[in-house]
């Protein structure tokens, strides 16, 4: 089994965060996964957007970033 970093998007609404996940490789599964850990994270997060608890999102994020059109 194997780890290797990423990061993974989440969008909720105008909102884009950029969350540090771990993706685990193994022989014989569906690879690759997150941990659980990881998806709960990623729930948390977005969880946190939709609430509109930006300094919540931040916390476990790297990155918050807000959307705006271009052509409206």
């Amino acid at each position: 089994m194997s780890r290797r970093s990423t990061r993974r998007l989440v969008r909720e609404g105008e909102f884009v965060a950029e969350v540090d996940v771990e993706l685990v490789e193994a022989e014989g599964a569906w690879t690759p996964y997150l941990s659980l850990e990881d998806a709960y994270k990623l729930d948390d997060v977005r969880d946190a957007l939709r609430a509109g608890d930006i300094d919540r999102a931040s916390q476990m994020a790297i990155r918050v970033y807000r959307l705006t059109p271009v052509r409206g």
